[in-house]
């Protein structure tokens, strides 16, 4: 157990010694890329960083052991001294005088009595919660990957859920009595592999050689295409154009075993994404695509098409990539069907080179964005991402939410029975990737189709997260294997 007296001398001790010094407190349940952010911030601010720790017997919020959250926060680099505080906050602050006090920067306009505190010495008082797409974003994922002891403490997500392989496995061999809808956008993805020549003598260009192309189905086809490779039965609404990449489309829908609920729209070509690559990376993108919204007639074909069939749908999957089929008018009338007929709704909407729009969905089970899209629903660059995600669910009214980080994991959030957002997070399974088109699509799926079979959050992002560190492993947006989850499990 943490011995206060012996800590509080040891920081008065180095303060006399000429040390400058940062306090910051909190519950620190899980700690999520967001706390790292905000301790990582708060280290950068003094030349000790001290934590205040909110005793279990004090704060509701505490829903752990002292030892094992205090464990875990001496197991970070960047924290120096942690003191268990039983509700005698301010009067560690009075004794302490650090240099700087950081708070989040959700407390701004909120009370915060410890301003009159350090009024008195002369100390600052800072609202932040750390930069939201960490600039050193090494050094935050070396804090999970090379510290043992924090890798232990985000390991014990497998004894805090049921995680087993069997447990898992499951819900998996359920996939195949789903009947899946998915609504959205088709894309073409070609990868152009080039050689690489050197420098153009008339003009500062890049000269490359074209060696071989190969072509994918992505947007929400893939969606569709990993939930029948995952073993459901998908029905599959969409627009192209007449044209070759709709052909192609048609082609690989009809390959994966997908039934195609696919109009063709006039005014407008299949979207076509070309990456020209050479040695792994891309040198540049050409999309060809018409973003408009689909016209009332074409609105009213889907919705008759959807309503013939909506009786036998177990959930339904909005994958937006916002090229105009996913309009307010259509997404608000297939909801409501669904909510008259009680079909669980999940929803993504992404945000590339296109500009994306979350905020028009509305009751769902589950929602996936990255924090560039959550924070761009919310209009909010300057909370922390606990706050952002806070209220995203009020937002959406979402009854999950999981905002996907790249290389520092998913962050996952679920509002409980009692009305209260239960917060874990999971790191990203995948060590290295060769491709990480599609990975946010593949964990989509994968976690819908997991609550569709009545697994919980917890066991959804778990698998969610295997199948997409499989789809970073592999070149090019393609179906997962259900197979290959259960060999990656096997591993974990």
């Amino acid at each position: 157990m943490n011995d206060k007296h012996a800590t509080l001398q040891q920081i008065l001790a180095a303060k006399q010694a000429g040390k400058s010094v940062c306090f910051v407190s909190g519950n620190f349940n899980i700690i999520h890329p967001g706390h790292l952010r905000f301790l990582l911030f708060a280290a950068e601010q003094a030349d000790l960083l001290v934590v205040g720790l909110y005793d279990r017997h004090e704060s509701l919020s505490a829903c752990f052991d002292n030892e094992e959250r205090l464990m875990a926060l001496k197991a970070l680099n960047c924290v120096d001294e942690v003191i268990v505080v039983n509700g005698d906050r301010l009067n560690v602050i009075a004794q302490i005088q650090p240099d700087v006090i950081v708070k989040g920067k959700e407390f701004s306009k909120a009370d915060n009595p410890e301003k009159a505190i350090v009024d008195t010495y002369g100390g600052r008082l800072i609202f932040s919660s750390g930069e939201k797409l960490f600039s050193s974003r090494e050094l935050l994922q070396q804090q999970l990957r090379q510290n043992t002891q924090l890798s232990q403490q985000l390991q014990r997500y497998h004894e805090r859920y049921d995680v087993a392989q069997d447990t898992l496995s499951h819900f998996l061999e359920k996939f195949s009595n789903l009947n899946v809808a998915v609504l959205g956008d088709i894309i073409v993805d070609e990868y152009q592999e080039c050689l690489a020549i050197g420098m153009s003598q008339e003009d500062p260009t890049i000269a490359v050689s074209p060696l071989e192309s190969f072509r994918y189905l992505g947007g929400a086809g893939i969606v569709a295409g990993h939930a029948a490779s995952l073993g459901a039965n998908v029905t599959f609404f969409s627009v192209c154009g007449r044209d070759e990449h709709g052909e192609f489309a048609q082609q690989k829908l009809n390959e994966y075993g997908i039934e195609a609920v696919l109009k063709y729209d006039a005014s407008r070509p299949t979207t076509h994404k070309l990456r020209y690559r050479a040695k792994d990376k891309t040198l540049l993108r050409v999309n060809s695509y018409r973003r408009h919204d689909i016209d009332a007639p074409l609105i009213n074909e889907f919705v008759q098409a959807f309503e013939a069939n909506a009786a036998h749908y177990d959930i339904v999957l909005f994958a937006d990539f916002n090229f105009g089929l996913l309009c307010p008018a259509l997404v608000n009338r297939i909801s409501d069907i669904c909510r008259a007929k009680n079909i669980p709704i999940v929803a993504d909407s992404q945000t590339s080179s296109q500009v994306g729009d979350l905020g028009k969905f509305k009751d769902l089970l589950l929602t996936t964005p990255t924090e560039v899209e959550a924070r761009q629903t919310m209009q909010d660059d300057s909370n922390g991402l606990i706050e952002v995600s806070k209220d995203l669910v009020e937002k959406l009214n979402a009854q999950n939410l999981m905002v996907t980080l790249g290389g520092e994991g998913v962050l996952i959030r679920h509002m409980n029975e009692d009305g209260l957002l239960e917060t874990d997070n999971l790191p990203a399974f995948a060590d290295s990737a060769i491709d990480t088109a599609g990975a946010g699509d593949a964990m989509f799926v994968t976690c819908a189709l997991m609550l569709a079979s009545g697994a919980s959050i917890w066991q959804a992002a778990f698998v969610g997260s295997v199948s997409s560190s499989i789809q970073v492993s592999v070149r090019g947006n393609v179906p997962i294997a259900k197979q290959a989850i259960y060999r990656k499990l096997g591993e974990l």
